[in-house]
């Protein structure tokens, strides 16, 4: 569920080939595009304007940076990337392939975008993100990123001694519902149809959560247009003020088909991720992925160190290539006057 940020400002793109095009303009791909562009490579950043977190008021767990607005920290990380000569550009990638190797057989890439331009890159990273599927219940979607939260470590603090439901979606939820009760004393697990053995009712009932079996009918909300309640399909209002929700995790690939980048389904219907190795390297010669495409569960502060190390491992790829060229250049010029 993609949330659009105020447009930002828009770099005019450039004619020749650049050394790296990153896509995605969150932690991940600013990161990246920051150690290439002090790194002196030509580097430019599509930025869809759609991060993951924007209806968040803050990203936590990010030290020196903790809470501060999610466009803010993108804003001031935009001028950091262009502080060293990289671009930033306010698109969407509508495809990205391989194009045939330049006259020195180094890699070309293809970049499309949704204005009608088109990119030539020597290398790409992706930094897409992904995006949250949330189950299927009335009321709920609406509330995403203030009364309904993921991550424990992204919101716990901020919601810590409220009245809490967890709406469970299979395994991962129980969990989630100890992470969460380590925040609350007020705790309900609504199981939606999960099983629960004997054994991990008693642990949840050592820990004071009640557990509700009865299925969920909707989200209710009260007249400042906050959660008060879930209801139940008996009628019965259960009182909360907070839902906790793990979400279904998708990579976000739009555009991407033509790179044939390998993806892989996470155990108990978790999500799907872009498969990456050491430092993002991908099994498609001269692609890297870095942040939640690749590592569903990263906060700011991973996904951006992802990002930094991606772009260190491109410009030392791109350092090895720039060596080959030039020696082959010296090699063919001594023919040429032998």
């Amino acid at each position: 569920m993609p949330v659009r940020t105020d447009p930002a400002e828009s770099d005019p793109l450039p004619d020749q080939t650049v050394d790296a095009v990153v896509i995605g303009g969150g932690a991940a791909g600013l990161n990246g595009a920051l150690m290439l562009a002090r790194s002196r490579r030509s580097v430019v950043v599509i930025d869809s304007g759609t991060p993951r977190n924007a209806p968040a008021e803050g990203v936590h767990g990010l030290l020196g940076l903790d809470g501060t607005p999610p466009a803010e920290l993108y804003q001031r990380g935009r001028g950091e990337v262009r502080r060293y000569g990289g671009l930033v550009v306010s698109d969407e990638v509508t495809s990205a392939a391989p194009a045939a190797p330049s006259v020195d057989s180094d890699l070309r890439f293809t970049v499309a975008l949704a204005s009608g331009r088109t990119l030539s890159a020597r290398r790409l990273l992706v930094a897409t993100g992904l995006r949250d599927v949330l189950p299927d219940v009335p009321g709920l979607a609406e509330h995403w990123g203030h009364g309904v939260v993921h991550c424990p470590y992204c919101h716990g603090w901020e919601v810590r001694d409220e009245p809490i439901g967890i709406l469970a979606v299979g395994p991962a939820s129980l969990h989630h519902a100890l992470l969460f009760r380590q925040l609350t004393d007020d705790l309900v697990f609504f199981t939606r149809g999960t099983d629960l053995d004997a054994d991990t009712r008693s642990r949840l009932a050592a820990r004071n959560v009640r557990v509700v079996d009865t299925p969920v009918a909707e989200v209710v909300t009260d007249a400042d247009a906050k959660i008060y309640g879930v209801r139940l399909t008996d009628g019965e209002v259960v009182p909360r003020r907070v839902l906790a929700v793990a979400t279904t995790m998708l990579a976000r690939t739009e555009g991407l088909a033509g790179l044939a980048l390998p993806m892989e389904d996470l155990p108990n219907g978790m999500g799907r991720r872009l498969v990456s190795g050491m430092a993002g390297v991908t099994d498609v010669p001269g692609v890297w992925v870095a942040g939640n495409a690749t590592e569903l569960t990263a906060q700011v502060g991973a996904s951006a160190a992802a990002g930094a190390l991606a772009g260190a491992q491109i410009n030392a790829h791109l350092a090895v290539a720039d060596t080959d060229a030039a020696v082959a250049a010296t090699g063919a010029g001594t023919a040429v006057r032998a």
